[in-house]
C-alpha cells in the first residue's frame, strides 16, 4: 500500500451502485459501501466535477459505517456528461434529497470536502433534520473572495504569464468571461483547448512545484479535466449560485449538530480564514488545524487527520444516542 494511505482503512469496492433520474435530463450515479446496518454518511465531492471513486472508502470504518457516494450532476459517471444545463447549488441540494429517500435513509452524515463542504452545508441549512452531524476538509465557503483562482489569476504571476497566450489580447481585459465562453463551447477543440489550459495553470500555481510526469498524466484524461474544468468555471462564474455570504449568514439552521473541520494550515486552494471563521460561529464544531498541510487528501497529515475525524464523529453521535 502506498505511504500515501499509511494509516488508512483498506479500500473496497461498492456493495450496491446504479443510477437515479433526477430530473428529465440528468441521471446520478450512486455507491454504496460497508455496512447497511452502520451509521449513514454520505459524501460530497469537491470540484464540483471531480466525482467520487473507491479510494475514498479509506476514510472511513467499514464496519461502522454505511457510506453513500455518488458523482454530482454532469461529473464524471452522471449523464449527460459535463452538462451544465440544470446545474446549480439548489439542484445539487434537492439530488442529495432524493439520493437519501430512494436509499430509504431517514438520517445520515454528511462528509464534504472543498467544494463539497460548501454543499454539505448548504443542504444541512435546506434539509437539517434529515443531518446526524458533518466532517468537512479543506473549507470552502462560496463567498465572492473565496473564489479567487478565477477572479484574479495574476495572484500566480508566473502561471499567470504562462496562461495568458491562450486568450487574445482583445478579450483578456475579461478572463473569467472569456474562459468561461470557451470551455462551454460544444467543439472539443475548443472546450478541451481552454480546459487543459486552466488545469496547467492550477498545477503552476501550487506553491509546490508538481512533477511534470504527473502534470502530463492527469491531462492526458481529459473526461477528468473536462469534467473538473467546466464544472468549476460553472459554478465560479455563477458565484456558485448563492446569495452574498449565504453559508456563514444561516449557520444557525446546523449548529446543533456535531461537526469536525479538517484544513491545512499551508491550503492555498481554500484559504485557512474559512475554517477559521466556520468554526467561530458553529458552537458544536471541533477543529483541526494541519500544520504545514496543504489542500489534498493525497497529504498524509490530511488523510490521517480526515480518518479520525470520521472515527471522532461516530463516537459522538453514539454518545448521543445513548443519552
Amino acid at each position: 500500500m502506498s505511504h500515501l494511505l499509511h494509516s488508512s482503512y483498506p479500500i473496497e469496492p461498492p456493495h450496491t451502485e446504479g443510477y437515479l433520474r433526477v430530473s428529465e435530463k440528468h441521471q446520478i450515479f450512486y455507491a454504496t459501501y460497508g455496512n447497511p446496518k452502520g451509521v449513514p454518511i454520505v459524501v460530497l465531492h469537491g470540484g464540483p466535477g471531480l466525482g467520487c471513486n473507491d479510494a475514498l472508502t479509506r476514510f472511513f470504518d467499514l464496519t461502522r459505517w454505511h457510506v453513500v457516494m455518488f458523482d454530482q450532476r454532469g461529473a464524471m459517471r452522471s449523464t449527460p456528461f459535463a452538462s451544465m444545463d440544470e446545474n446549480t447549488t439548489q439542484h445539487s441540494i434537492e439530488d442529495i434529497e432524493r439520493l437519501r429517500k430512494h436509499l430509504n435513509i431517514k438520517q445520515w452524515a454528511i462528509f464534504g470536502w472543498s467544494w463539497g463542504s460548501c454543499l454539505a452545508l448548504a443542504y444541512g441549512q435546506s434539509y437539517p433534520d434529515t443531518c446526524l452531524g458533518f466532517v468537512l476538509q479543506g473549507i470552502f465557503l462560496g463567498r465572492d473572495q473565496d473564489i479567487r483562482f478565477f477572479k484574479d489569476m495574476t495572484l500566480s504571476k508566473k502561471a499567470y504569464d504562462e496562461f495568458l497566450p491562450v486568450i487574445p489580447k482583445e478579450e483578456r481585459h475579461d478572463l473569467p468571461t472569456a474562459c468561461y465562453s470557451r470551455i462551454m463551447n460544444p467543439n472539443p477543440d475548443t472546450h478541451m483547448g481552454i480546459a487543459k489550459a486552466l488545469m496547467r495553470y492550477q498545477f503552476a500555481s501550487a506553491p509546490s512545484p508538481t512533477d511534470p510526469e504527473v502534470v502530463e498524466s492527469v491531462l492526458k484524461n481529459e473526461q477528468f479535466v473536462l469534467s473538473f474544468m467546466r464544472a468549476f468555471l460553472h459554478y465560479a462564474y455563477h458565484g456558485c449560485f448563492l446569495k452574498p455570504d449565504q453559508i456563514l449568514s444561516n449557520i444557525q439552521r446546523v449548529d446543533h449538530l456535531p461537526a469536525v473541520i479538517v484544513h491545512g494550515t499551508a491550503d492555498t486552494v481554500c484559504f485557512p480564514e474559512q475554517a477559521h471563521l466556520l468554526h467561530s460561529r458553529w458552537k458544536k464544531s471541533t477543529l483541526w488545524m494541519i500544520d504545514g498541510a496543504g489542500h489534498s487528501q493525497k497529504e498524509p497529515s490530511i488523510a490521517d487527520a480526515i480518518v479520525a475525524a470520521t472515527n471522532l464523529l461516530r463516537s459522538q453521535l453514539a454518545q448521543n444516542n445513548e443519552r
